[in-house]
């Protein structure tokens, strides 16, 4: 059975910001598809990022967090709407961006998970490990999609 998950890369002429490819890949909002999603990915970022272990588990962990959100929070696992991947990588940067059709969040709401009191909300701590992971992290102003930018010099 063919894979759900469409993509397509092309080169970036010329490089923009250290950036020399980009890699768009879109699939239903079903979980089932997170782990082929992060390989993708992963897979490409790989053979040009300088920081081979940054992507193997920094970037797996944090966009397979990023989609899981996108998925369950972002779309409600509404499988007729579709989440989206754009990875923008070179050698020392990648910008990886999920986006989902949901109504979006605002991200400066949610408490901090490592503070007492928000240790057993149901929120929060995926945001926060996506943080802790990656070089930096913005947001639309909508709230439904994620920037996760990894840099090494």
């Amino acid at each position: 059975m063919p894979s759900p998950l469409a993509a397509a890369v092309r080169p970036f002429e010329p490089a923009v910001e250290g950036l020399e490819a980009e890699l768009s890949v879109s699939f239903p909002s079903d979980v089932a598809f997170i782990e082929e999603a992060v390989d993708l990915v992963a897979r490409h970022l790989d053979t040009s990022f300088a920081d081979r272990r940054t992507v193997r588990f920094n970037l797996r962990v944090a966009l397979a967090e990023a989609l899981a959100n996108a998925i369950i929070y972002g779309n409600a696992e509404d499988a007729s709407k579709r989440v989206g991947v754009r990875a923008q990588f070179g050698r020392n940067t990648a910008h990886v961006e999920v986006t989902d059709e949901g109504c979006g969040f605002d991200y400066r709401t949610l408490p901090d998970p490592t503070v007492p009191f928000a240790r057993m909300q149901p929120r929060g701590r995926g945001l926060f490990l996506i943080r802790e992971l990656v070089d930096e992290v913005r947001f639309n102003a909508l709230g439904n999609s994620i920037c996760m930018i990894l840099r090494r010099d």
